[in-house]
């Protein structure tokens, strides 16, 4: 992968961090900010359904956060793009679906049938 490739997954990887951050801190900011007086107890229950779901979604972004933090790791280290299972060169347009992935198409595939075939 040449450096222009580099780079560009670089901004991507940046700019999704930064979206995530943001999201992140609007959401401290909101629950926060909420006034805790809710005479009727159906509104209640609607606030904490809406807060747990909304927490649930920032853990799930907290997880892809790390995983774009070790991908611009792997950027600087220069090991981005390869796979870390067969060490052959993860192809451009998996990396353009998932910037993050640390494994070529065929290691996937062979990873998930093995999931497959285990029940998991």
């Amino acid at each position: 992968m040449d450096q222009v490739q580099i780079e560009h997954f670089r901004r991507i990887l940046q700019q999704k961090l930064n979206e995530l951050l943001g999201e992140a801190d609007r959401t401290i900011d909101d629950m926060t900010d909420m006034d805790e007086t809710f005479p009727d107890p159906t509104d209640r229950a609607a606030v904490e359904s809406d807060r747990n779901f909304e927490l649930r979604i920032r853990d799930r972004e907290r997880k892809l956060i790390k995983k774009i933090q070790k991908a611009l790791e792997r950027i600087d280290d220069g090991t981005y793009g390869v796979c870390e299972r067969c060490g052959e060169d993860i192809s451009i347009g998996r990396l353009e679906a998932r910037p993050v992935t640390t494994l070529c198409i065929e290691c996937k595939s062979k990873e998930e049938r093995e999931e497959k075939a285990r029940g998991l």
